[in-house]
């Protein structure tokens, strides 16, 4: 890694659409503790596509914010890695990612992404 900070592999583009989200619905779900991961194989190699999610079950907008800033970040000093290409995520956020250690936050999503338990 870098002096910056930031990691040298592949960063994942954003899924920002309605459609995109809902699309990957269709496809596996990964549940852990601190969250959620649904995982689509879109079948063209491309690069790994992301997209974050917290209910509103989870709090208010600013505890949603939290969690979903948290989870941004795991994945983008960590986890960006173990994405396959041609893949959609959908990490949905659960209030317990707020409360999590930030390295057993990385690992889990690492572990969620590889499809190991």
């Amino acid at each position: 890694m870098p002096a910056t900070g930031k990691p040298v592999g592949v960063n994942p583009k954003r899924l920002l659409k309605r459609a995109e989200f809902l699309a990957v619905r269709r496809g596996e779900k990964r549940r852990g503790r601190f969250f959620l991961v649904e995982v689509l194989d879109r079948g063209d190699g491309g690069v790994p596509r992301v997209g974050f999610t917290v209910t509103k079950k989870v709090g208010n907008a600013v505890v949603r914010n939290r969690v979903r800033r948290r989870l941004k970040e795991a994945v983008r000093v960590h986890a960006a890695d173990d994405m396959m290409p041609g893949n959609d995520y959908v990490i949905v956020g659960r209030d317990d990612a707020l409360r999590a250690p930030f390295g057993q936050l990385k690992a889990e999503l690492s572990r969620r992404f590889r499809g190991t338990r």
